[in-house]
């Protein structure tokens, strides 16, 4: 049977950068607070108010194609994980297709919030799998300070600006992504969410002026259910394929908060050194954290290693994937 395997990978972060000392002077917050609670001192922001996602998401492409020297007419489908749509329609992914020069392929989007890499990497190989397509590019991008309330301390200090892409093609060997599992709460709605700028709710003077325009995050409720079902799902693939600890390699978690991915890690006896994070340069970039963080550490990954992947974000929706990685940088 095939599997799907990442062939390749990049991202692309903005130059701006918004470090805590910054961030001081525009709410009443510290370095010392953010970084005891959230463990984050730097996120870049893409400033630029005319660019959106898809600019963020149309760089990683680009590097993406570059890096694995791969034209663009070879790719048969973009899929585009986002929480940050340019628009409410046409879709970020057909805008990224059409700036890169992707003639041949057919692009959607997927919303799975913070979780939308391993639930668009779920989907990228079912494409594979079936032998519909060949080549599929998995994009996340997120402008998260588009929709983060810099007069909130609770939660401007959260977020960043990033994109990354992954090629997703078929291979026999016992390669790539290997098992995954997800689930969906939708009581979790009243506790992470925008309120506004929807069907159920549109945008109106009224809303702009609630600021309900912004993310809205319980942080206590957030917490308690993250670090219960990353927690849960990681522990569900790994018994489910027979993976323990010690055979596991790396373990990437969603890059919400330090104290969840430490307190997801201890609980599931991973040595601290098995744990890839890069949450204080970034912050949270949502769907873009993890192949963000892949990315980074790709000099560190050799074909064969196996690794656990493991988000939460708004829905509620959470889940894990086991991912053998496919080649040597």
């Amino acid at each position: 049977m095939l599997n799907a395997k990442i062939s390749g990978i990049a991202s692309y972060v903005p130059d701006d950068v918004l470090d805590n000392e910054m961030l001081s002077k525009m709410v009443d917050t510290n370095d010392e607070w953010i970084t005891t609670r959230v463990g984050i001192k730097e996120r870049r922001i893409l400033k630029d108010e005319s660019k959106g996602s898809s600019y963020l998401g149309t760089k990683a492409v680009e590097r993406l194609l570059e890096s694995t020297s791969t034209k663009p007419e070879e790719i048969d489908l973009v899929i585009c994980a986002t929480s940050n749509p340019d628009y409410r329609f046409p879709s970020t992914a057909s805008v990224i297709a059409y700036e890169t020069k992707l003639t041949n392929a057919y692009a959607y989007d997927i919303q799975a919030a913070c979780a939308g890499f391993i639930v668009t990497m779920q989907a990228a190989r079912a494409y594979i799998q079936s032998g519909l397509y060949k080549k599929v590019i998995v994009v996340t991008a997120e402008k998260m300070s588009s929709m983060t309330d810099y007069e909130d301390r609770a939660t401007c200090p959260l977020f960043g600006d990033a994109a990354a892409a992954v090629l997703v093609e078929p291979t026999e060997e016992n390669l790539g992504v290997i098992d995954g599992e997800f689930h969906i709460d939708g009581s979790g709605l009243p506790h992470l969410l925008m309120k506004a700028g929807g069907s159920a709710r549109p945008a109106s003077a009224e809303t702009v002026a609630a600021r309900e325009h912004f993310i809205y995050q319980e942080g206590r409720v957030v917490y308690k259910n993250a670090v219960r079902d990353m927690l849960s799902s990681t522990l569900s693939v790994m018994q489910r394929n027979n993976l323990t600890v010690e055979e596991v390699d790396w373990l990437v978690p969603h890059q919400a908060n330090l104290r969840i991915i430490e307190a997801v890690s201890s609980r599931a006896k991973f040595d601290s050194e098995k744990v890839l994070v890069n949450i204080q340069h970034y912050g949270n970039t949502s769907a873009a954290s993890i192949p963000l963080c892949l990315d980074e550490y790709k000099h560190k990954l050799k074909k064969g290693d196996k690794i656990m992947m493991t988000a939460f974000g708004a829905g509620f929706t959470w889940g894990a994937m086991y991912l053998i990685w496919a080649f040597d940088s």
